[in-house]
């Protein structure tokens, strides 16, 4: 497993070993050693989830607050998405900036969103099969959202934002300039 840092401090990419024959294909997608060792401190992950979405389907950006904060590892089983993590920790030198980065099962690659961090996707292809570890329980009552089209992060979410499918909780998402105030 490769690490590859991003803009964004203690956020990364994991690249796997992908052992390619004419039977198909094998990897080790998570083993906690070398998790541990590229991160530089131990995590407990506590829960997975696994969403299916169709081309389109914008989901985000959200994040847990306090003692609640999720740390994530995303990847994608089947499909393509662009994949997006904006730092949300008030004393960061990167507060306010995005990271993206396309994942997809033919690439494999994971990325690493550390606590304080709003996360979202869209999908890119017909389908999308996105699969995540979470090292804290889901909790409602700390949860806050981003909306996706803030003027002030300008995602380019590389998708015609005018045929996205979202939640209606997802278009009540606060704006940066909300997070910060409230």
């Amino acid at each position: 497993m490769k690490r590859i840092d991003t803009p964004l401090a203690d956020c990364f990419v994991l690249e796997p070993r992908v052992f390619v024959d004419e039977r198909g294909y094998f990897f080790e997608s998570f083993n906690q050693t070398v998790f541990e060792a590229l991160l530089g401190k131990k995590i407990a992950f506590v829960q997975d989830n696994e969403s299916l979405s169709q081309q389109g389907t914008l989901r985000g950006l959200h994040m847990q607050q306090s003692e609640t904060a999720q740390a994530k590892l995303v990847r994608v089983i089947q499909g393509e998405i662009l994949d997006v993590a904006v730092d949300l920790r008030k004393n960061s030198k990167t507060f306010g900036q995005y990271f993206s980065i396309i994942l997809s099962g033919v690439n494999k690659k994971q990325l690493f969103i550390p606590r304080g961090f709003a996360h979202g996707f869209i999908t890119l292809s017909d389908t999308a099969i996105f699969n995540y570890k979470c090292d804290n329980y889901y909790n409602k009552a700390s949860e806050v959202g981003i909306i996706y089209n803030d003027a002030t992060l300008a995602i380019d979410w590389q998708y015609d934002l005018d045929k996205i499918i979202i939640s209606e909780k997802d278009k009540r998402n606060i704006t940066l300039k909300g997070f910060v105030n409230g």
